[in-house]
């Protein structure tokens, strides 16, 4: 890009969203209305139909936007359609037991989210009667609920001139405006989330959000691949204008995974399988999982910690191991089945049925097909639990 080119961006930025000039803040807010005028009957011709739009109250928006932090709407639609039939109200979620409460969130990871919201749950029951606050500051201070959940709701659900500023709405504003700040600096959510406020139309704020999220998340998609042909901002996009789409948004490069090795242990006696509690602190703390233990242990080393946990070993068969990946972390895992005579009462022996019906697994420790599938004493083989 040209030094003058380059100069013109910054003007337009600068503009739009960091002057503190009369007519800088004219321009900036006229820009950003046209966004509005553009977007919203876009956004009525072509909004999905999803399920948490079909009864939008406060607590199953609360619930969707919890689920699809970090989730793909597609992975959430069956989840949450379980999770509010369970549990339609906050009383619900706040009463529930913790090992049904797993079993319903299982599959969706990042179980932390989870158990913040049974804990906001109890508090919105004990200060608010059971019904989320119509109040930004009230919503931001319950567990797990963060600046753009606590916009979201407040916007969506109670209909309050407050942005819910995520990833898809940066990106959208970022290249609408050609605007080459790191958005992953706070001080550039801030300022972008009080370009928003300023321009929320009183009688669509819960629209608005739900908009730049749809618009981000189905037309001006990440990773330098946007249709911007079926783009409504296109008109008025200053990066589709100046070229600048795909080097749009600019965001800090992310440090490598920590990678950490361990060693799983699917242990059964032919009448189920062994699970532990993990530590409450930690990664999936306070989950049910597989013994597991620190290193890539070999044959000989696991052979020694099972007798050692007084196991009598009938066979063990080493299984393909994986790469598990979180946020920060990424588990390399190396696998092992056990045959033993019995199950030391240190850990739980777990049925079948109440593998399907009660206990909740990590995604994170997938069962090895040796074992769902029947070989050495398979899962769906084992006796049924006689408990309806």
């Amino acid at each position: 890009m040209s030094s003058g080119s380059e100069s013109n961006r910054k003007g337009v930025r600068d503009a739009l969203f960091q002057t503190e000039n009369k007519r800088g803040q004219e321009v900036a807010s006229e820009h950003l209305r046209a966004l509005v005028s553009l977007l919203l009957p876009w956004f009525d011709r072509h909004k999905r139909d999803l399920p948490w739009r079909r009864d939008k109250t406060p607590y199953t928006t609360w619930i969707s936007e919890i689920m699809l932090q970090q989730t793909r709407v597609e992975a959430v639609k069956g989840y949450y359609l379980r999770f509010v039939r369970a549990l339609p109200t906050a009383a619900d979620l706040a009463a529930c037991p913790e090992d049904r409460l797993m079993k319903l969130w299982e599959g969706l990871g990042y179980y932390s989210r989870v158990r913040n919201l049974q804990k906001a749950a109890r508090i919105v029951v004990e200060r608010y009667g059971g019904q989320l606050p119509a109040d930004y500051a009230a919503l931001r201070a319950l567990p797990g609920i963060g600046d753009y959940t606590a916009g979201a709701i407040a916007s969506i659900a109670f209909g309050l001139p407050v942005p819910a500023v995520d990833g898809n709405v940066l990106r959208v504003i970022a290249r609408y405006a050609d605007d080459d700040g790191n958005i992953d600096d706070p001080a550039v959510r801030k300022r972008v989330a009080a370009s928003l406020r300023a321009v929320y139309p009183a009688e669509r704020c819960g629209d608005l959000t739900e908009s730049l999220m749809e618009l981000g998340a189905t037309v001006c998609l990440p990773n330098g691949a946007p249709l911007c042909a079926d783009c409504p901002l296109r008109s008025r996009c200053l990066a589709f204008r100046n070229g600048t789409v795909s080097d749009l948004p600019v965001r800090k490069e992310k440090p490598p995974r920590r990678i950490e090795r361990h060693t799983v242990l699917w242990i059964t006696d032919g009448q189920g399988v062994a699970l532990i509690r993990r530590a409450a602190r930690g990664v999936l703390g306070g989950q049910w999982a597989p013994p597991t233990t620190e290193g890539a242990l070999s044959e000989a080393e696991v052979r020694k910690l099972l007798c050692e946990a007084d196991c009598r070993i009938l066979t063990l068969t080493p299984q393909p191991n994986y790469i598990h990946v979180f946020t920060h972390i990424e588990w390399h895992n190396t696998v092992y089945l056990a045959v033993v005579q019995a199950i030391p009462s240190q850990w739980r022996r777990v049925t079948a049925d109440e593998l399907q019906r009660e206990v909740a697994l990590p995604a994170a420790f997938p069962m090895p097909h040796a074992l769902k599938n029947g070989a050495s004493g398979a899962l769906d083989a084992l006796p049924k639990s006689k408990n309806v």
